[in-house]
């Protein structure tokens, strides 16, 4: 099911509430997406005012907007991330935490990464993300050459795999990796054990649940935020 954005005043209320929880000192995993990308302004504007951030970019975007706002970017190899910041397409709530789909942006191997190395991952969202159940499609991406094994494997776990296609020039999306990617749609899944069988198929680069890994979500709304905190089960 695709789901309309929400307002950019919205997601930029999302965005910014979440970049207010960075404290000083901290090293910070900055997502992908418009979402994500009004929290990387809102902590350039902070770094401006003297907080000391450091932040950790999940894709070719976000690197760029954060040199362009000011944000100093290290590595994992130099730094451990306190805090990630990163969007959703799906959020659903689950006993004790949440569900994502991620990788509308086709950066979700650099955010899971980055993401769960974080001790707290904070995701920002408008409302038009939340979703229950999750309904997908769930991104995987894919090793090039694997495609037709990753495609064949999908089906068999009852999926429908289609290649993206990229918009502004011919052939597929490529990924800031150099992987494909196969928007797979189920007609319903148990996303725990859809995460597990994805990541046990041969070529598979990462998909895009994201399951248990947030601690809050940030909902921008026309008025305000609200804020989902996850809960011990």
């Amino acid at each position: 099911m695709k789901r309309t954005g929400g307002s950019d005043a919205a997601k930029r209320r999302a965005g910014e509430a979440a970049a207010d929880r960075v404290t000083d000192g901290q090293v910070v995993g900055l997502g992908t997406g418009s979402t994500a990308a009004h929290a990387i302004r809102a902590l350039g504007r902070a770094a401006d005012s003297g907080l000391d951030v450091r932040g950790i970019p999940t894709s070719f975007a976000s690197r760029q907007l954060a040199r362009e706002v000011g944000v100093p970017l290290t590595t994992l190899e130099e730094a451990t991330p306190d805090v990630a910041i990163d969007g959703a397409d799906e959020v659903c709530e689950r006993p004790g935490g949440f569900d994502l789909v991620k990788g509308g942006g086709a950066a979700h191997t650099r955010e899971k990464y980055v993401d769960s190395a974080a001790d707290d991952l904070l995701v920002v969202a408008d409302p038009s993300k939340l979703a229950d159940p999750l309904a997908g499609p769930i991104p995987v991406a894919v090793v090039p050459d694997a495609r037709p094994v990753v495609a064949a494997a999908v089906r068999e776990l009852g999926g429908e795999p289609t290649l993206r296609a990229a918009e502004h020039k011919d052939g597929p999306v490529v990924t800031d990796d150099g992987n494909l990617v196969l928007d797979c749609a189920f007609d319903g899944f148990d996303p725990d054990e859809l995460s597990a069988a994805l990541s046990a198929t041969p070529g598979v680069v990462e998909h895009g649940l994201f399951c248990g890994l947030a601690d809050a979500v940030f909902v921008g709304t026309e008025d305000g935020v609200e804020v989902l905190e996850a809960s011990p089960e």
